[in-house]
């Protein structure tokens, strides 16, 4: 999730805000602190560790709710609605996709294979929700079809990570008009 953190600030520094101020607060460090963990988690799988996969539905929970540091401290409740009903969206478009596949979240590598990030018999070695796609998926545009080499992700996916972004973003856009009013 650390695209969605760059991407963010990305958009927020092409739209002129200052980056410096957020990270002058304490929430931003919350949220970052729970991306590293989320990268020990992916640089587990590039290494063949699947040991943590089991815990990932857990830990994207408390990722999102590192979250609510930042929205209490800038007062992004409005952007938190927002981005919470994308959350509802996506978990909603994954929960069709599982449900329409027997239970299971089909997978189409493509990157992925050519970067070492997943191999065919992963899918048979992790037991988890997720299963190699195949010609008798269902849905398939709702499943796990973009890659992008250490991830693979489903429209839900993407729609989850509006969340993160417009909480980013705002936070960006709010510290840098404060620290443009200091002294006027």
């Amino acid at each position: 999730m650390i695209e969605i953190i760059i991407l963010a600030l990305l958009a927020a520094r092409l739209k002129g805000h200052k980056l410096k101020p957020l990270f002058t607060d304490w929430p931003i460090y919350l949220v970052l602190s729970f991306t590293a963990i989320y990268l020990v988690f992916q640089a587990g799988v590039f290494s063949g560790n699947y040991s943590l996969v089991q815990y990932a539905d857990i830990f994207k929970i408390l990722y999102l709710s590192s979250f609510i540091a930042m929205i209490i401290k800038y007062g992004l409740y409005k952007q938190a609605i927002i981005g919470s009903t994308f959350v509802i969206l996506g978990g909603v478009l994954n929960d069709i996709a599982i449900r329409a596949n027997n239970g299971k979240m089909p997978v189409f590598p493509t990157l992925s294979y050519w970067t070492g990030y997943v191999s065919p018999e992963v899918f048979s070695r992790v037991e988890d929700i997720h299963s190699l796609g195949n010609a008798d998926v269902h849905l398939k545009f709702l499943t796990d079809i973009i890659d992008i080499g250490y991830s693979i992700l489903s429209i839900g996916d993407l729609f989850i990570r509006v969340f993160p972004f417009l909480i980013i973003y705002t936070a960006v856009k709010m510290t840098s008009a404060r620290e443009g009013q200091v002294g006027v």
